[in-house]
């Protein structure tokens, strides 16, 4: 298994992605069945078909695990009427952030999970290929995945004719390479279909166009796990997990200085403050000050907002996102300026290039953050942020070129008095740049 620990949470919180206790042999179908696997499908095809299945997702409140947060039953509606005689069905397992592993660890633990719900979703929108994109790295979660898949074939659970019904529905495994940007759904599909790496204008949705331009439905592998638990329990009591706008739980990744650093399964809608309590807190001699939330393109929040809920509406209130589910939580030894430039740095060097925002400006929201931490500024710094900022957030055409500039607009929103210590008085609180002093005039700047 990837090297994460499972945090254990606390009971009041459901699991509903991961299993109680991790299994000894995660691809071994008759252990699988025995816990419940497969019984949603059988119920998808059986009983509920393709408009009750839709139905039963889009009265529970479930909204995708991805940044978009889209309702699935919405976009399962899409998929399912759209145009075309070839249907497909993607598993977003690419989880392009280098630092996190919750993908993985539920490939890795639960894997029948994520294969019963894609299997479901192929039934449902008329796919008869569903395709698993992964990293090439990810050597152990291939090896499980694909296990477990040869026995759901010889089980009878995919393959030409599942579970008797005459459906025909085909797994497969695609490993890939490429850059941060894979992980941008429209970006994945040009990896599939053997492209250059670069991001399509939306709309058109990848529900109504997307691999070799036929309707593809997308998700990451927790959203499509969390599908066989709402049609097997049915809705009653699912959205009570979280807020009813964004039902279910979410696995996040939490490091940094903490007592516990892990993976946790946690309802969508705890408070920020909840989560840290997951993993322990901050131990002593160390003393909270940000949690960046969302990974390279998230934001720093203070300690101010631990009681913001961990979902999209509430974090996107603050100025944050889900993002790939990590949560960093820094001391006072992290200069969040310092940070914010490097994590600038790293999107813009992984930006694909395609828009003029994303080559350029996001090249120069870099170059600010590090002329702030270097003391070399130049003028209205904050005010050069905050307008270039909103311009390539306005005038992006993927999510990787909005997000982007929300490290750089939390230290503004929040870290002032950090980011006035850098331009006023040539100084870093944390003790990790060296400004230099402004002597032109005979006094510091």
């Amino acid at each position: 298994m990837s090297p994460a620990s499972i945090l254990p949470t606390p009971p009041r919180f459901p699991r509903l992605l991961l299993p109680q206790t991790a299994p000894a042999n995660a691809a071994d179908l008759n252990a699988a069945i025995s816990a419940g696997a497969f019984t949603a499908l059988r119920t998808a095809i059986e009983g509920l078909k393709a408009d009750g299945v839709i139905r039963v997702l889009t009265e529970s409140g479930m909204r995708g695990r991805g940044r978009g947060g889209v309702p699935i039953g919405q976009k399962w509606q899409a998929c399912a009427r759209a145009a075309g005689e070839t249907h497909y069905v993607v598993v977003n397992a690419y989880q392009s952030d280098p630092a996190v592993l919750t993908d993985r660890v539920l490939l890795e633990s639960n894997p029948f999970a994520v294969i019963e719900g894609a299997a479901i979703a192929a039934m449902a929108v008329g796919a008869n290929e569903v395709i698993v994109a992964l990293r090439a790295e990810a050597v152990e979660t291939i090896r499980i995945l694909e296990k477990a898949i040869a026995a759901a074939e010889a089980g009878g659970y995919l393959g030409e004719n599942v579970l008797g019904s005459g459906l025909e529905i085909r797994f497969s495994v695609r490993p890939l390479r490429g850059s941060y940007m894979l992980g941008e759904e429209t970006v994945l599909l040009k990896g599939l279909e053997g492209k250059r790496g670069q991001p399509e204008q939306q709309p058109p949705f990848t529900a109504t166009r997307g691999l070799f331009g036929a309707p593809t439905l997308i998700h990451g592998p927790q959203t499509f796990a969390a599908v066989p638990t709402i049609l097997a329990g049915g809705i009653a009591g699912f959205p009570e997990t979280g807020p009813r706008t964004f039902a279910g739980t979410v696995m996040v990744q939490i490091s940094g200085a903490v007592a516990k650093p892990g993976i946790a399964e946690v309802p969508f809608g705890v408070t920020l403050r909840e989560v840290l309590d997951v993993a322990g807190g901050v131990p002593a001699p160390h003393k909270f000050k940000a949690m960046l939330v969302g990974g390279p393109s998230g934001a720093f929040l203070p300690e101010d907002a631990l009681g913001v809920g961990f979902d999209h509406d509430s974090l996107e209130s603050a100025g944050a996102q889900v993002g790939s589910g990590s949560i960093v939580v820094l001391d006072q030894h992290t200069c969040v300026v310092d940070l914010a430039a490097t994590l600038t740095r790293f999107c813009a060097d992984e930006a694909c290039g395609k828009t003029i925002p994303c080559r350029i400006g996001l090249r120069r929201l870099a170059e600010i953050g590090a002329r702030i931490c270097e003391g070399e500024p130049r003028g209205d710094e904050i005010g050069r942020l905050t307008d270039l900022s909103l311009d390539v957030a306005a005038s992006a055409l993927c999510d990787h070129e909005r997000k982007a500039t929300l490290s750089m607009l939390s230290v503004v929103r929040y870290f002032r008095d950090e980011l006035d210590a850098h331009l006023l008085r040539n100084a870093c609180p944390a003790g990790i740049c060296h400004p230099k002093a402004d002597t032109r005039a005979g006094t510091v700047s």
